[in-house]
This record gives C-alpha cells, structure tokens and sequence, in this order.
C-alpha cells in the first residue's frame, strides 16, 4: 500500500507572505503530495485569503483542500464556497466546526462538524472528497473520550471519506484511537498529523492549547538546551523521524505535515523517511 503524503498551510497576511508561501509550494512539490490543504480562521475570518491561495495552488496543478468550518457560516454562504470551489477545479475539502471568534455570539446555522459534512454531501453528491478532524488524544472541549469518539463516527456516517488527525507525540495513543473507531465500524483512512518541531516555546504555547500533549520526557530534554534553536532543531528532527517510522511500521496510511507555511523541516524528515520512495 502506497503511503500518501499531505502538507498543509495557513493563508498568509501579507503580500510578502504570499510570494514566501509561493517559494515554500515549489520546494515541497518534490514529495509529490496527494494535496495542499489550506487553513480557514475562526468564524471564516481568513475566507477570501483561503479562498485566494486554494484557487492558485489548482491553478499551480496541484490539489487543494480548503478548509471550510461551519461555525459563524449560514447554508447560502456554504454553497456560495461550493459553487466557487467547484469551479475552480477543486474536488476535495476539509470540513470543520471550527471556533467561534472572541465577541461573536452568532454560531451560524451549523453546530457541528457531521452538519457540515450532511450539507455538502446533500447538496454536491460525490464531488468532493471530505476530510474531518480527528482527536487521538480527544478534543479538548469534549465531555469524554467516549463523547469525542461518538462525535467522530457520526463525522464519518454523515459522508466523511477520510479523516486527518490533530497532532501528537505518542504513537501509541493514534493506535489506540483508530483501533476504538474500527470496534465503532469506521473504516475510513485515519492519517495522523505529523507537526515538525522548529521552536520549543510555539509548540508549548500551542500544544496547551489544543490539547495535544507534549510528553514529559520531551519536555524536560527541550527545556534543557534553553535558547539553543540548532540543538532544539536536531532534538526535534530525531523524534519527530522517530514517531513517523513507528506510524508507517504500524500501518498509518499517510502522512499530514502541518508545515506552518515552512519547508525545511518537511523536506528533512521526509528524506530521512525515504518520502516519497525513488526507483
């Protein structure tokens, strides 16, 4: 079975950010991705930036994914994005709640994620292939392991086709995940989310709140080189490599590097993985 690898970036805010993530496609197009998937902010704050870039990367010839999250969005909005992405070439999504910007108060006439996925599948048949999210280690808002997980197959019964997972540093709490979704009936693809390591600090802040966890042992050793970004850097290559091998050994069906709009680390842990494999 072929191992399928996809990157993912955030709009950028400016023009140079633009030109930057331009740069940052080219050089990454030689892992030959199935997709680009494209961030969409809280309450569809970053819609036409989104909307910009996944138009490009098609025009580029090569697959884009926007995001696309339901909360602060109404059914008309929906299928306006739809008819847009449809036209533009694009045949896949990834299909979201998403959070509700500080001070709306407004939610949208979605409430969940499976009500976005029921729309898209109502209103566009096949056309597109649709991403969810999933949480290894449980989303954060969740009531319980059990709820999330509950939440998660009705993404999946309401036409999801695959499903990306956040990202995490314990292998063993992905296996466990996707092994309680098979007892569950799911049989979609679960890729796991592979977050490379730049800086010490983001991650910390970032992975406080999301919920992913940085295990202990982890942590400890970070913290130990202090402001030293080469040993940071060469730490977090090792364990990331580490991760990835475990993941395909034990049979994960791709790869998604959240690339943070970046591409040396992408490219460095994917030559160490052999990615994509040559000859």
């Amino acid at each position: 079975m072929s191992l399928e690898l996809s990157i993912e970036f955030f709009p950028p805010h400016t023009e140079e950010g633009v030109e930057k993530l331009r740069a940052v496609r080219q050089r990454l197009a030689v892992l030959k991705p199935e997709f680009f998937s494209v961030t969409y902010g809280a309450g569809g704050s970053t819609r036409e930036r989104t909307l910009a870039v996944v138009k490009e990367i098609a025009a580029e010839g090569f697959n884009a994914a926007p995001h696309l999250s339901c909360i602060g969005s109404t059914r008309a909005g929906i299928r306006e994005l739809l008819a847009e992405f449809g036209a533009s070439g694009i045949r896949r999504i990834v299909a979201l709640r998403g959070d509700l910007p500080s001070g709306m108060v407004d939610a949208g006439e979605f409430r969940y994620a499976n009500e976005l996925v029921a729309f898209i599948r109502a209103e566009t048949g096949d056309r597109f292939r649709i991403e969810v999210a999933a949480y290894p280690e449980w989303h954060p808002q969740a009531k319980s392991p059990c709820d999330d997980l509950l939440n998660f197959k009705r993404k999946v019964d309401a036409g999801a086709s695959s499903a990306i997972t956040q990202y995490f540093y314990n292998a063993d709490a992905y296996e466990h995940f996707v092994a309680e979704a098979r007892t569950l009936g799911v049989s979609i693809p679960i890729i796991p989310g592979i977050m490379p390591i730049a800086s010490f600090s983001k991650l910390a802040r970032f992975s406080d709140a999301c919920g992913a966890e940085i295990p202990r042992w982890m942590r400890r050793k970070f913290e130990s080189f202090g402001d030293d970004a080469d040993s940071i850097r060469a730490f977090g290559l090792d364990v990331v490599t580490e991760l990835c091998q475990g993941l395909i050994a034990r049979g994960a069906p791709g790869l998604h590097f959240y690339s943070m709009n970046q591409s040396g680390l992408t490219l460095e842990l994917c030559r160490r993985l052999g990615l994509p494999p040559t000859g």
